[in-house]
C-alpha cells in the first residue's frame, strides 16, 4: 500500500509536474513519440520490437490510481504524440476515460489467436497481438472492434480476403496448429480406444480467466461443464481435456478433475488440441478459443458462455447476445478474427508479417520442437535453442537464394 509520506511527497511535486507537462506538450516535440504501456508484465520486452518507431515506456504493474493521478497522467500529457496501450484490464481503472477526455489514442491489447509454440505463462513472446480501441474482444457485455467487424464487414464482396481465409484454414489444419502449440502429438486411438459411440470433447479453461468472467453470465466451473455434457449426451463417450496451464502447474485448478473421472475420460497428458479433436463429434466449452478451432474442423460446438464466435449462427448458443444476429460462416469469422483484426510479428527477424508467414514460421518451429526425451538439461532453455536453430535455418535459406543465378 502507498504510504502517507509518499503520497504527501508526490502531491507536493504535482504542481511542478503539471507546469512541466504543459510546457512540453505545447513545445516542439523531441525524439520518438512515447508509447505508454499499462498493465504489461516486465518480461514483455518484445513490445520494443513491435514498436521500434516509438519510445516504449512501461508503467509499474502495481500502479495505484493516485500514482496515476499525481504522476503518470502528466507524463502522458507531456507529449501530444503520446499513445497508450493497456494489457487487458490491468491498467488503472480511469485510464480509458482519461485518454478519451484528452484525445490520447488508446487501445486494449491481448494475445492474438495464433500465438506461439509455448504458453504465455512461460513468458514466450507472441507472434500475434490483438488491439482494440473499444474493449477486450472477449467481453460479451459491450461492443468491440472485433464484434463490429463481424457485424458489418462485407465478406461477400471481398473475394480476395475469403480466398486467403480458406487457404489459411487449410494450412492451419494441415499443420495441426493452434493458439498454443506446446502439446504433445499422439495417436488418440491409443488413448480414446475404439470408437463405438458418439464422442464429446469437453474443453477445460483456467477458471479465473477473464474470458469467462466477462464472457459468461453464469459462472460455470470445468466440472459443471463436464456434467452438463454428460446429462445432455447420456449414450456418448465423454472426454475431458483440462487446460494446458492447469496440467503444467502454471494455473490452479478450481475444480478437481478427479471428481468427474467416473463420468468422463480425463486427459492427464497435455496433448495437442488438433490431436484431441480427432474423431470428435461434438465439443462443449464455456468461452474457449478451442471451440472456434473445432468449428473450423466441422465439429458441432456448444458454448455455455458468449465467446466472440458465438451469436453468428455457427454454434449451439446457451447465452444469447442481442447485438449479434447476423448469419456468418466459420470462414468469415476466421477472416475477421485471424486476418483483419490482429497484427502479426516475426520474433526472429523482428519485423511485421502477415498471417501466412506466421503459419509458416510456427509450422517450422513445431517441426523442430524436441520430443520430451530429447529435451536438454533443466538449466538450458529449449525455447531459446529452438528460436536460434530456426534463425540459423532462415539465414541459410536466404544465403542459398542470394547465391542462386
Amino acid at each position: 500500500m502507498v504510504s502517507a509520506f509518499k503520497i504527501v511527497t508526490e502531491v507536493i511535486k504535482t504542481p511542478f509536474r503539471v507546469s512541466g507537462s504543459y510546457l512540453k506538450r505545447f513545445g516542439k516535440p523531441k525524439g520518438k513519440p512515447p508509447l505508454f504501456l499499462f498493465g504489461f508484465n516486465e518480461w514483455k520486452t518484445f513490445m520494443h520490437d513491435w514498436f521500434p518507431d516509438h519510445k516504449v515506456i512501461f508503467a509499474p504493474m502495481q500502479l495505484w490510481p493516485i500514482d496515476f493521478a499525481i504522476d503518470w497522467k502528466w507524463r502522458v500529457l507531456a507529449d501530444r504524440r503520446s499513445r497508450v496501450l493497456a494489457w487487458q484490464y490491468k491498467g488503472v481503472p480511469q485510464l480509458k476515460r482519461f485518454c478519451r477526455k484528452h484525445a490520447v489514442p488508446f487501445q486494449y491489447v491481448e494475445d492474438g489467436f495464433i500465438r506461439s509454440i509455448a504458453l504465455g505463462a512461460h513468458a514466450a513472446p507472441p507472434m500475434s497481438l490483438a488491439f482494440d480501441a473499444q474493449d477486450m474482444y472477449f467481453n460479451a457485455n459491450v461492443p468491440t472492434d472485433l464484434e463490429d467487424l463481424l457485424a458489418t464487414y462485407d465478406f461477400d464482396s471481398d473475394t480476395v480476403l475469403m480466398e486467403r481465409a480458406r487457404k489459411c484454414i487449410e494450412r492451419q489444419l494441415a499443420a495441426g496448429l493452434s493458439k498454443y502449440n506446446q502439446g504433445e502429438r499422439v495417436s488418440v486411438e491409443a488413448i480414446y480406444g475404439a470408437k463405438t459411440k458418439r464422442r464429446i470433447l469437453v474443453i477445460g479453461q483456467v477458471e479465473r480467466d477473464a474470458s469467462i468472467q466477462y464472457g459468461s453470465i453464469k459462472k460455470y466451473s470445468n466440472n459443471d461443464l463436464v456434467w452438463i455434457a454428460v446429462r445432455e449426451n447420456p449414450n456418448a463417450q465423454i472426454i475431458y481435456k483440462p487446460h494446458p496451464e492447469v496440467l503444467q502447474g502454471t494455473a490452479d485448478a478450481m475444480s478437481d478433475p478427479d471428481a468427474v473421472r467416473g463420468a468422463a475420460l480425463v486427459l492427464d497428458m497435455d496433448i495437442s488440441l488438433s490431436d484431441a479433436l480427432q474423431t470428435i463429434d461434438h465439443v462443449y466449452t464455456i468461452t474457449s478459443l478451442a471451440g472456434f478451432e473445432s468449428l473450423l474442423r466441422g465439429i458441432k460446438v456448444t458454448a455455455l458462455g458468449c465467446p466472440f464466435y458465438s451469436g453468428w449462427g455457427v454454434t449451439d448458443d446457451r447465452q444469447p447476445n442481442k447485438r449479434r444476429g447476423r448469419k456468418l460462416t466459420a470462414e468469415q469469422i476466421f477472416a475477421a478474427a485471424y486476418i483483419l483484426y490482429p497484427r502479426y510479428f516475426d520474433p526472429v527477424q523482428k519485423e511485421p508479417i502477415e498471417i501466412e508467414r506466421a503459419l509458416d514460421i510456427l509450422s517450422q518451429m513445431r517441426a523442430l520442437q524436441p520430443r520430451p526425451d530429447q529435451l536438454p538439461a533443466k538449466e538450458d532453455d529449449p525455447l531459446e535453442d529452438l528460436v536460434i536453430r530456426l534463425s540459423e535455418r532462415l539465414q541459410a535459406t536466404k544465403k542459398r537464394k542470394r547465391l542462386q543465378p
